[in-house]
């Protein structure tokens, strides 16, 4: 009887930390229609990913035609309110990117504020005149008797209200609490945006701190829904705000960006899946000065458009500062176009489906696609009737691409910080370091920044240790010259 022979086995080798997500796609910037111009002369500049001037260009324009019409859509009128949400690191020229594209909304801006200030001059020298009769006749009233009274009484409805103040010229903010926004609306401009390449700030600050953030979230998908702003409060009472819009771009590094899309009240209170969102892949280390190229003519139309419509009066109700924006209409053919996309997207949020997963976001592409498509249109005529199919056409390929971005960071978003700082850790381990061996000190003096603390470091060596990436030697182990307490041997394939 012949010895059992020993089975012959491969071993398993390292364990995957994280599931792999495929890099994004690249952005469409054909179906920008009238903003590629500009989008492509910004990235010819800044050499950044191409995703992160678009974002920018279709928000300012979001910005300033949300004011002008809603938008028809397979359920009504909507608002032209866009969200956007771009992830880059520290280091893409995100602020570069925004900063020519903002040129001409900062030049508004200033210009306006000087004449608010002068109107302001004429508004105080109104107003006190106005307190001083309005007090004199109240002075009046309160001594007469009979027929004195009433003519006193006349004389303060004669008097009329008090003048309002000139409204703020500001059309931008960068980290507003929701109090702070809503006095902003009742007494500055009904549109408004909210813009940061620090978009960090806004998502860790006070209106989104665990006491604030449900009810920001909260009034943040009113603004997007084009609903009314309520607010009560003890000392100032209730107030109903009609007709104001918010666009709003936040720029934000990927570990910010992971903990806000992580976050379950984020995702079920639908705020996330408002956002068009995306992270494209780095260009750090490719952006040579040759590759630089210039186009003013580009930057120059998008700047001359964009304070042509910012000149142009939005349509609103004088007294009460409330937007009457008209409806744009579809073309026939459009909405066939459009019609065509939501069924498609929602077929394929069935179970098992491709969009399952982020059923959020896609129930509300179609939705995306027309706001979208109406910016693109009024962008190129203010005056336009109807959404025509080739904007439609254009806006549906820019949410398509919104969707495959929403969908491969979402398994992005579930990856805990701890692992995250592992994963980085064991690229760096894999794709810099030269030696067979580490320490936690090599980790602290030359690894990621993000572990450049000892407690993180020998965290992140033991994750990968725990998931056989590297292997812990004997105390006492000769390692480069020294006998080391405490090592690691680098395991970089299943025969090491």
């Amino acid at each position: 009887m012949n010895a059992p022979q020993p089975i012959q086995y491969l071993p398993e080798g390292p364990q995957p930390l994280v599931r792999d997500i495929a890099p994004g796609a690249a952005y469409p910037v054909h179906a920008l229609g009238p903003l590629r111009g500009a989008v492509e002369a910004v990235q010819g500049i800044t050499q950044a990913p191409l995703a992160i001037p678009a974002q920018s260009a279709l928000s300012v324009a979001s910005l300033a035609v949300q004011g002008f019409a809603e938008v028809d859509t397979l359920g009504g009128p909507r608002a032209l309110s866009l969200y956007a949400l771009t992830i880059a690191r520290s280091g893409e020229r995100k602020s570069a990117c925004d900063a020519p594209l903002m040129a001409a909304l900062r030049d508004h801006e200033r210009e306006q504020a000087t004449v608010q200030r002068d109107a302001m001059e004429i508004w105080r020298n109104a107003q006190a005149l106005w307190k001083g009769e309005h007090d004199r006749i109240l002075v009046e009233a309160k001594k007469a008797k009979g027929e004195k009274r009433t003519a006193a009484q006349a004389d303060l409805e004669a008097l009329g209200p008090e003048p309002d103040a000139p409204p703020s010229a500001d059309r931008t903010v960068t980290e507003p609490t929701f109090e702070g926004l809503t006095k902003l609306f009742a007494t500055g401009q009904p549109s408004l945006g909210l813009f940061s390449d620090e978009g960090g700030q806004f998502l860790g600050g006070h209106a989104m701190n665990s006491d604030n953030r449900q009810k920001t979230l909260a009034a943040l998908n009113d603004l997007w829904q084009g609903n009314p702003i309520r607010r009560t409060r003890s000392g100032d009472g209730h107030a109903t705000l009609y007709g104001r819009r918010l666009a709003v771009h936040l720029m934000v590094q990927p570990t910010v960006a992971r903990g806000f899309m992580a976050d379950p009240l984020a995702a079920d209170t639908g705020f996330l899946p408002r956002f068009l969102m995306c992270e494209p892949p780095s260009a750090i280390g490719t952006r040579m000065q040759a590759n630089t190229r210039r186009d003013d003519m580009a930057l120059g139309a998008f700047g001359a458009r964009l304070r042509a419509i910012l000149e142009t009066p939005m349509p609103m109700d004088p007294d009460a500062r409330e937007l009457q924006p008209r409806i744009l209409g579809l073309a026939p053919d459009a909405r066939t176009l459009l019609a065509g996309f939501a069924d498609a997207t929602e077929a394929a949020q069935a179970p098992g489906g491709d969009l399952a997963h982020i059923t959020g976001t896609a129930s509300k592409a179609a939705e995306q696609a027309a706001r979208i498509a109406g910016v693109l249109t009024l962008w190129r005529d203010l005056n336009a009737h109807q959404v025509q199919p080739s904007d439609m056409a254009d806006a549906i390929t820019l949410a398509q691409f919104y969707l495959s971005e929403a969908s491969r960071l979402a398994s992005a978003a579930t990856v805990s910080a701890e692992i995250d700082k592992a994963e980085n850790l064991r690229r760096w381990l894999l794709e810099s370091w030269e030696h067979p061996d580490v320490m936690a000190r090599d980790v602290v003096q030359f690894g990621p920044n993000a572990l450049r603390e000892t407690p993180k470091a020998r965290a992140a060596l033991g994750i990968l240790e725990k998931h056989g990436w590297l292997v812990r030697l004997a105390g006492g182990t000769m390692v480069r010259g020294a006998a080391r307490a405490e090592a690691w041997h680098l395991v970089r394939s299943c025969g090491d």
